[in-house]
């Protein structure tokens, strides 16, 4: 094990969001309410100012921890532009990639694998999949049952006025009529659980696990490209006067996370010389990627990654988090650990100990705002204080150093795929 270091006095920081499509200041304005929340019950100083201009969103986090003062420059990458993109679906579209993403899990036998590990993040990727199925059941339920109303008030007439009177153009016109009827009332309906989908939340997370399914595991061209500013922004980094530089990949952004270190580790880019390379990934769901058919490449990182001493690695993760798959090694369980394996380290968050009693029932059932605590402050933290980490004078090596993987973690091989290679 490495000597500790001296206290961090500068760090980069770069955080990359999961599949979001919010502007970056709503994670600015998360950091600054909660990080100061954090410091009145951890007792140390900590102040934000809003960074304007440059390539990249963020903010500069000015904190004094244990006598110690840092200075943390935060940059969000910002990639939700590419997912505003992926979700301007329309209904049609939208239940399209509803079949073809049932179909890429269920038949490549991924889905099976994954509830092996987890079963809530599973039932997450359900959840929209039953959620649009019954919207669109409701509907066409409520458009025969309007349009069959008007067409059985269409025969009464015609029963009443009398055959002789009524021309079969007339009868023809009542069928059409029905038909019309019960295409306006159902798109009315979808189109109206659609306007409230903030509150659902199905599209939103059809277009998400759709965006992870395309191409069964090949990463999109236009996240490709935008990965590969990430990699030049953290390796513009790699090259100041700071003494850390830290990655921050929060749910998907955790693979994205792997893919950009990686590359930057095999072009030689990370020296000895320079500042230390930190992974922290938060709420990690990299198995709905890394499981699937020919995402080889994001394998080939995750193999390659754990392996490294050139980076430290620390995984957080809580068995309260039903959106991810907690405590879940993803180098062990996609099946790539490689002879000497180092990452990640894995832990756990530990909400339901971290949270007081009344703040964990509060929040139990609100599965998207505990998607979200590995970013908020905690009522008792334990060795997990999302602002020490990111603003204060320990670096992430040496917090953790020595620190045993949690004892609930699943680190046993689940994935069906494991090449390496593209096939």
């Amino acid at each position: 094990m490495d000597k500790p270091s001296k206290p961090v006095k500068r760090r980069r920081v770069f955080h990359i969001p999961g599949y979001d499509p919010m502007p970056p200041r709503r994670y600015r304005e998360l950091y600054r309410s909660e990080s100061k929340r954090q410091a009145e019950i951890s007792g140390y100083e900590i102040d934000i100012k809003a960074r304007i201009g440059g390539r990249s969103s963020g903010w500069f986090a000015a904190a004094k921890i244990d006598g110690t003062s840092v200075a943390s420059r935060i940059d969000v990458l910002v990639w939700s532009d590419i997912v505003q993109d992926s979700m301007a679906q329309s209904i049609a579209a939208t239940y399209w990639q509803l079949l073809q993403t049932a179909w890429v899990y269920i038949s490549t036998g991924t889905l099976r694998r994954l509830m092996w590990m987890r079963k809530g993040p599973v039932i997450a990727a359900l959840y929209p999949v039953a959620m649009l199925l019954g919207q669109l059941v409701l509907a066409l339920g409520l458009g025969w049952l309007i349009s069959g109303s008007l067409r059985a008030g269409v025969s009464w007439l015609h029963t009443l006025i009398g055959p002789a009177t009524v021309s079969t153009g007339v009868l023809w016109f009542g069928v059409a009529l029905k038909y019309l009827v019960f295409g306006v009332v159902s798109a009315t309906v979808l189109r109206w659980f659609k306007s409230i989908d903030n509150k659902l939340f199905a599209y939103y997370l059809m277009h998400d696990y759709a965006f992870s399914a395309r191409g069964a595991g090949r990463i999109p061209a236009p996240l490709d490209a935008r990965m590969a500013q990430f990699g030049a922004m953290i390796e513009e980094a790699l090259q100041d006067d700071v003494d850390e530089v830290l990655v921050v990949g929060h749910s998907s952004g955790a693979h994205i996370a792997v893919t950009v270190l990686a590359d930057l580790i095999r072009a030689g880019k990370v020296t000895k010389s320079g500042p230390k390379l930190a992974f922290l990934s938060l709420g990690q769901v990299i198995p709905m990627v890394s499981f699937l058919p020919h995402a080889t490449r994001i394998r080939s990182d995750l193999a390659f990654l754990a392996a490294q001493d050139a980076i430290t690695w620390v995984d957080v993760s809580a068995p309260g988090d039903g959106c991810c798959f907690a405590l879940c090694d993803p180098v062990a369980v996609t099946g790539v650990a490689p002879t000497g394996k180092r990452w990640p380290l894995v832990i756990s968050a530990a909400f339901s100990q971290s949270l007081t009693a009344h703040r964990w029932k509060s929040l139990r059932w609100r599965f998207f705002r505990l998607h979200f605590q590995y970013l908020c402050a905690f009522d008792r933290p334990k060795d997990y204080d999302y602002f020490q980490i990111t603003a204060g004078p320990v670096l992430l090596r040496d917090r953790f150093a020595g620190r045993p993987p949690s004892q609930s973690r699943i680190d046993v091989a689940v994935s069906k795929y494991t090449a390496i290679t593209p096939q």
